[in-house]
């Protein structure tokens, strides 16, 4: 069942999460022992992150320094199948614009076509530097470029412009959205304006970045529906577990810190202490959401697993 039917299925505010695939050289354990803590609240789907290569400087005997391409993580295609061969959940893995060439994309929609893996999270992704000399063509620089390449692929239109037989099932997926407005874009209007067209292009659902003034979303709501945007809009969430967060995350994401919340995070003078609080404040975040009647919550684990329990014990 594809995400879109199970978010819209769901008698109650449907639970989701996303998680990060563990370093290289541990094992797929660290992925279950999260979904095996999680699992309890009965996920309608698992979404897994991905994450390009990355390009380190090691230092030579005679003391001259070697570029070395290293990825540090599993690719998302094989984690997603695991997933869902284990738990039989949808799993979701996210297919990126940055670090990948439109071919290796290509070859993860094949991929995953064949493990019978057919919801993805379309995203543009952290922005890379191209290295000198690579092609620019040879990446997506737009998620909505991405999602011109799964539709075409959807048809059985390759990268190439071959064709082959299209698939009996097609991908279906969503795309992000940001209610304090993505960083690059001038204004809201235009911001909206391509969020539009990725829902005319066939975005099932969107899924906001994380927030932590419910009144923000709800009027990005508001102004999506009046713009003519009806697929469903979940909620991202994230508890804030350190004290650094109160700096670190409105730097990273540009998300505002309402002041009732900084204050009381101000006041904590221990990692621990920071801990309880973003959980106090997420809960009755998630309560609010879900009286105002959202179709689904969507949490991010990256080491707030814990208080990811914590709150959905008092929510679900």
């Amino acid at each position: 069942m594809k995400v879109i039917d199970l978010i819209n299925s769901s008698k109650n505010t449907a639970f989701s999460f996303e998680i990060l695939p563990p370093l290289k050289g541990n094992s797929i354990q660290k992925v279950y022992n999260v979904i095996d803590k999680l699992i309890e609240f009965d996920p309608k789907y698992i979404n897994i992150t991905s994450h390009h290569s990355e390009y380190i400087y090691k230092t030579l005997p005679d003391g001259s320094f070697q570029k070395v391409n290293i990825r540090k993580r599993p690719g998302s295609v094989a984690i997603a199948s695991s997933i869902q061969n284990k738990y039989g959940i949808t799993a979701v893995p996210h297919i990126i614009c940055k670090g990948f060439t439109k071919d290796e994309t290509e070859y993860a929609l094949i991929d995953l076509n064949f493990l019978g893996v057919y919801d993805l999270l379309l995203l543009r992704g952290d922005v890379k530097t191209l290295e000198v000399g690579q092609k620019t063509d040879m990446y997506h620089e737009h998620a909505t470029d991405l999602q011109q390449q799964v539709n075409d692929f959807n048809k059985g239109i390759a990268v190439d412009g071959s064709t082959f037989e299209a698939n009996e099932t097609m991908f279906s997926y969503g795309m992000a959205c940001y209610p304090e407005k993505h960083e690059e874009a001038p204004n809201m209007e235009s911001d909206i304006f391509f969020l539009k067209e990725k829902v005319k292009n066939g975005a099932d659902y969107l899924v906001t970045q994380m927030f932590f003034d419910n009144e923000k979303y709800y009027a990005f709501v508001d102004r999506c529906r009046a713009e003519g945007i009806t697929v469903p809009i979940i909620p991202g969430i994230k508890p804030i577990v350190f004290k650094n967060q109160l700096t670190v995350l409105p730097k990273i994401f540009r998300s505002d810190i309402p002041e009732p919340f900084a204050t009381e995070l101000r006041k904590c003078k221990t990692d621990d202490e920071a801990k309880a609080v973003g959980v106090e404040w997420c809960i009755q975040q998630c309560k609010d959401l879900i009286a105002y009647g959202v179709p689904s919550l969507h949490f991010y684990t990256m080491m707030a697993s814990d208080s990811v329990y914590k709150v959905a014990k008092e929510v679900y």
